[in-house]
């Protein structure tokens, strides 16, 4: 979440947050977590330092402690805590001082600190010129991988080099600068660096050499549990210590309070669990550790190869409904150890018997959404499938079906588990290509890990009695890649779940320094026999390009290649004059910029995605699927693309009396019917009334909560649990086609299409002209009322129908387990929203907002 703007809602008008970042003060300091926001008010620009008690969700959550002005006397240094060896080659530690103050705070590792010291970096220098951010109080020199002092020459542990060592002398797939060094001397890359790049990354296998090193991985469902009992069983049942630690947790916390609290006490305990229960041989640094509510990953590596990890990054992927809650989802870890980048990932899949689609789509959502910033700004994003080796464990929440349970139980007695895994649906999802494409999975050969009572290895005896599944699993995907164990470990007894390792000797691409010396030079000097000689032209494989039959949110790809010519290039879609963006706003050209050695091609996807931002004007036919991209080469000439479509109107988008004017599906009528009604005032005089009288609601929003009302009443987590993107599409179909007098999909996936539909209204169920009045009569029913009596006929009429259903089902709250805070909270913020332009909604608006629904679900009597 981007944390600058709840610090937003907390300053006076005309004061901007630029980026802010989360940290924790370190030693010497009252130990806690921090906010950190780069602030510019009309005094000036400072550094506002904030308490919080919540993971920047809400103005109130924060609190202002310090405020640094950034004058004569600021200034930012990295400090080196030799005794902070738990994150050696992660975070990164910084004293912020001025004149009057100073304090030190630990900053987490990654793109989001860079950016936030760069900003910070850029200000201090238009105030009082560049010396404000340093390393240990000397000019940085940064070299091929590691940040040093400029009193000497050469890095540590390595000889003065023959060739001087700059920013061009690039290892591998992205370039090999400490992340350390390049938060606080961010490095320049140019054309000239990236060809370098590309050419040594061709001749890898030149001046690598394959080393083994032994990974355990780990991955454990704790049920909500704290650490009760050691994890030695688990994290030391080798001789042989490891390596590399990767220890995944799911269900960390099941508290409510979980989703919105940053620094739950269970982060915390497990963490010391794990520290405390690495292998006593060997001393290990904690590298980095990441978490999405209850979802934890942690990676430890011996301390002694610290020094080879480089370029970590941490991200995550909630999966929950409409994209937005992290109850499901993943986090990942990606770094590169000597040559050899690496990303881990730990997910937590949809869960009951009978998702596995879902599971299937959390899989795919997880690996197209989850992407790592590059040290490179020219080079795109990392995606998971990105790194030489993937290592993916985690609570899949995958079940055996086709099964009862005592033939399931049964068969575990039996140790058949080889018949067993015939009826596992993640074996089956895998064979079909359905998930986990090109991934591997050793031979289990342990009971299933789900379900046990907790404190003993007793089966499920719950009422419920769930069949038992190997839910818990680890895989893999690369080369170089042997599983030497994969088990489980039933002496661990405290949650529903058995923790499961497997240790793996992965061969890593080592460096000959030498060797990589050589290649280096000779790409130099052929570079430069190369550089000036011709100007850089390409051959594109396709220029026009139509999108056929484009529906509202889903995605449409199309594909073509540039092919380079003799002189490398570099490529970038550029803005068209008078043009903010290089394209419009329902277009995405991936890769939008790159480069192109000699006689080398890439492949560009155009993506055509139409959501609640597009969707009106395409709907009126006010825009058109047209534009036209301009592809430009560096010190080259510029190629024309030209990109059209023909989108499908959707009920999404489109005004409520507009569709309330509609009786045809939006489908069956001709664009000039639908842009006559778009045209329609929203309150007609009585004399403009037209001939047929509009429904009293939209027919659409009437089959979603009729179909809820009649089959989801009583449904378990309604509307917090998402449904299936390939039933929204068909719900959507139906809506917009009127196909079927039925619709088709889950309670969930229906639910969800009804928060979406009044999400893409481009005028709130309660008009935005309201909206201030509304806030002011949240404790005032009567003068609510009196606010909804006043809204338009169709918008009243919605307003009225909701509002009924919604108090239907809290009478069915014993069994739904919907309560009339949940309700408020997720329909307050889509019935009643702020007009355009109006500042984002602080902590008072937002409950404020929540109140107004709430009185209404509280009252018995008739509506207004």
């Amino acid at each position: 979440m981007d944390q600058s703007v709840v610090i937003q809602e907390t300053l006076a008008e005309g004061a901007t947050c630029r980026i802010a970042v989360q940290g924790l003060l370190s030693a010497g300091e009252p130990r806690g977590s921090r906010l950190l926001g780069l602030v510019e008010t009309r005094r000036g620009l400072a550094i506002h330092v904030y308490t919080h008690r919540r993971m920047a969700i809400e103005a109130e959550d924060v609190c202002l402690e310090k405020v640094i002005p950034i004058t004569e006397g600021f200034a930012v240094e990295e400090v080196v805590i030799d005794t902070d060896l738990h994150v050696l080659g992660c975070d990164v530690t910084v004293l912020i001082s001025s004149e009057d103050d100073e304090f030190t705070v630990q900053l987490p590792f990654g793109s989001h600190t860079r950016a936030f010291l760069r900003e910070v970096s850029r200000c201090r220098e238009e105030v009082v010129g560049s010396e404000g951010v340093k390393q240990n109080g000397k000019k940085l020199v940064v070299t091929q991988n590691r940040s040093y002092d400029s009193t000497d020459g050469s890095a540590p542990g390595q000889n003065k080099p023959k060739l001087e060592v700059t920013t061009e002398m690039v290892r591998s797939s992205s370039i090999m600068v400490s992340d350390k060094a390049s938060i606080l001397s961010e490095p320049k890359f140019g054309l000239r660096d990236t060809i370098v790049k590309s050419q040594l990354l061709q001749q890898e296998d030149s001046y690598t050499y394959i080393q083994n090193f032994r990974f355990f991985v780990g991955t454990y469902n704790v049920n909500g549990q704290s650490p009760k009992e050691s994890l030695q069983p688990w994290l030391r049942c080798d001789a042989e210590p490891p390596d590399i630690y990767c220890v995944g947790f799911q269900e960390l916390d099941l508290s409510k309070e979980a989703f919105f609290f940053n620094d739950t006490p269970k982060e915390e305990e497990w963490f010391k669990a794990v520290t405390d229960s690495l292998h006593p041989d060997v001393k290990y640094a904690k590298v980095k550790l990441v978490r999405l509510v209850g979802i934890m990953l942690l990676l430890y590596v011996k301390a002694e190869l610290a020094l080879n990890i480089a370029e970590v990054e941490a991200e995550t992927v909630g999966t929950g409904i409409m994209g937005r809650m992290g109850n499901k989802g993943g986090v990942a870890i990606r770094f590169k150890f000597h040559n050899t980048s690496v990303c881990i990932v730990n997910s937590h899949l949809a869960a009951h018997m009978e998702e596995y689609e879902r599971r299937n789509q959390d899989f795919k959502d997880i690996c197209s959404r989850m992407q790592f910033c590059q040290s490179d700004p020219d080079l795109p994003p990392l995606t998971i499938g990105k790194h030489d080796v993937i290592l993916w464990l985690g609570d899949l929440n995958y079940r055996l079906e086709d099964l009862d349970v005592a033939k399931v139980k049964q068969l575990v007695d039996e140790k058949a588990f080889l018949e067993l895994c015939r009826y596992d649906q993640l074996k089956r999802q895998m064979d079909a290509n359905a998930a986990f494409e090109g991934f591997t999975e050793g031979e289990i050969s342990f009971q299933p890990t789900y379900k046990y009572d907790a404190g003993c290895d007793e089966w499920d005896t719950s009422e419920k009695c769930r069949i038992p599944a190997w839910c818990d699993r680890i895989l893999w995907k690369g080369r170089n890649v042997t599983q030497l164990s994969y088990r489980s470990h039933m002496a661990l007894k405290l949650s529903d779940h058995k923790p499961v390792s497997s240790v793996f000797e992965i061969g890593v691409k080592v460096v000959d320094k030498e060797l990589y010396r050589k290649a280096f030079e000779e790409i130099v000097r052929s570079l430069d026999k190369l550089e000036n000689a011709n100007i850089p032209s390409v051959t594109l494989s396709q220029r026009e390009f139509h999108f056929e039959d484009v529906k509202y949110m889903q995605l449409q790809v199309a594909r073509f290649t540039i092919r380079n010519g003799q002189v490398p290039c570099q490529f970038e879609f550029i803005s068209k004059p008078d043009e903010e963006s290089y394209c419009k706003e329902w277009l995405i050209a991936n890769p939008s910029k790159g480069f192109l050695l000699s006689d080398a091609e890439v492949t560009i996807e155009l993506e055509v995605f139409v959501n609640k931002s597009t969707a009106t004007c395409l709907n009126s036919g006010e825009e058109k699927l047209e534009d036209i991209l301009v592809l430009h080469l560096n010190r080259g000439k510029d190629y024309f693309l030209s990109v059209t479509g023909n989108y499908l109107p959707s009920c999404f988008g489109s005004p409520i009396h507009t569709l309330c004017h509609m009786r045809e599906p939006i489908q069956d009528m001709s664009p000039e019917s639908i842009w006559k009604l778009t045209l329609m005032p929203l309150e007609m005089s009585d004399d403009a009334v037209p001939a047929e009288k509009p429904m009293d609601i939209p027919k659409e929003l009437w089959m979603m909560v009729d179909h809820l009302y009649r089959n989801a009443s009583q449904q378990e987590d309604l509307f917090q649990q998402p449904g299936l993107r390939s039933e929204f599409e068909q719900i959507r179909d139906c809506l917009d086609k009127g196909m079927h007098d039925t619709l088709l999909g889950s309670n969930h996936s229906v639910a969800e299409a009804l928060l979406l539909f009044l999400e893409s209204l481009p005028e709130p169920v309660i008009c935005s002209r309201f909206y201030s009045s509304c806030l002011e009569s949240a404790n005032n029913y009567p003068q609510s009322c009196q606010i909804i009596s006043n809204l338009p006929a169709c918008h009243k009429n919605v307003f009225d129908y909701l509002v009924a259903f919604l108090r239907e089902l809290l009478k069915n709250s014993g069994k739904n387990h919907l309560d009339v805070n949940i309700l408020a909270s997720i329909f307050g913020g889509l019935l009643l929203r702020p007009p355009p332009g109006h500042p984002p909604p602080d902590i008072t608006e937002k409950s404020k907002a929540q109140q107004f629904i709430h009185q209404f679900l509280l009252r018995e009597d008739n509506l207004p």
